[in-house]
């Protein structure tokens, strides 16, 4: 009997909980920031708003209004990210993804080596600590903060050189994405020669996906294969550097969304009836990528920029620059 009573309670107890929470959020008053925030998350959910200029407007906000939600920041953008370019493999053809990959494995073997050799190199010429030193040079040679994400335990790296080595490259990326395709344009370049640049010298997966989304679909198919196969460098490298900073093995965190990323492209090839779902999972991915570049931009305010410091930002300027440089020309030689 007692049994009976408590499961016929707990309904009206979970109901009057939600009812609760409901009253809470109606009571809650906005403030100002917080509206403002809001109101330039709705924007980029419209079609008004492309990959670059959602950046903008979060850098805008981060200098000048500030994130309201700076905690949560992180992981939204980890997340909106992971399902973005999840959603994008719906719109992608296997076979198309395999011959871009093959034209980049390539560059990818020789960009990497030489990325990690140089970026360490100028780190002792530059004085910054090893570690937040290699953490640049990681970001940079293979796929940005998930690189860093993944290393810094292997490396047991401290907060503030997690934080100086993820500020550097985050700040590069916000450079890169309005860069690079006003570059492209000027060159002249091919959807498949901007789609593999893109793929080599910009460091983050969500600013070579906006890059190369704001070029073209072809490029953005190039640019999004051949980074994913570049964040696959993550393993070797963990382990190269456990073995170089003799900390062991550790945990190396792999980026498993890579796995649905292709399931998703083998499923749109594969099984034609899916295509009006995958239409809509591919446009929502593309404003999920807005969502994820505004959020990354709001979260850039002047303090992060400023610790930062001159050092290792001098280091992933002048790496960065190197790649992108050397890597255009091999694009554009061979």
């Amino acid at each position: 009997m007692n049994t009976a009573h408590a499961t016929a309670e707990r309904p009206a107890t979970q109901l009057h909980l939600w009812k609760q929470r409901a009253q809470h959020l109606l009571d809650h008053r906005f403030t100002t920031r917080q509206l403002v925030f809001i109101g330039a998350v709705i924007l980029c959910l419209t079609p008004i708003m492309s990959p670059p200029l959602a950046l903008l407007l979060g850098l805008i906000i981060a200098q000048f209004i500030g994130h309201p939600y700076l905690h949560l920041n992180h992981k939204a953008t980890h997340w909106l990210l992971q399902a973005s370019v999840v959603g994008l493999g719906f719109g992608m053809n296997v076979h198309s993804a395999v011959q871009a990959g093959k034209e980049g494995v390539l560059f990818t073997v020789a960009s990497i080596a030489g990325t990690l050799t140089v970026g360490i190199l100028l780190g002792k010429w530059l004085k910054i600590d090893k570690i937040t030193a290699h953490l640049i040079a990681a970001g940079t040679a293979i796929c940005g903060g998930s690189a860093i994400a993944a290393l810094s335990p292997v490396m047991k790296a401290e907060e503030k050189q997690l934080s100086v080595a993820l500020g550097t490259i985050f700040i590069l990326n916000s450079v890169a994405l309005l860069v690079f395709p006003a570059i492209g344009q000027w060159l002249h370049l091919t959807q498949n020669q901007f789609g593999l640049w893109c793929a080599l010298a910009i460091h983050d997966t969500s600013s070579v996906v906006g890059a190369a989304a704001k070029f073209g679909p072809e490029a953005l198919q190039v640019a999004t294969t051949v980074k994913l196969a570049r964040a696959l460098w993550i393993i070797p490298v963990a382990l190269g550097t456990a073995a170089l900073f003799k900390t062991g093995k550790g945990t190396i965190t792999m980026p498993y969304f890579i796995g649905l990323f292709i399931l998703a492209m083998i499923v749109h090839t594969y099984v034609p009836t899916i295509q009006p779902v995958a239409d809509v999972l591919v446009r929502l991915a593309h404003i999920g990528l807005t969502l994820t570049l505004f959020l990354i931009g709001a979260g850039l305010s002047g303090k992060v920029i400023r610790a930062v410091g001159w050092q290792p930002l001098a280091q992933g300027v002048v790496l960065w620059v190197l790649i992108s440089a050397a890597s255009l020309w091999a694009i554009l030689t061979f």
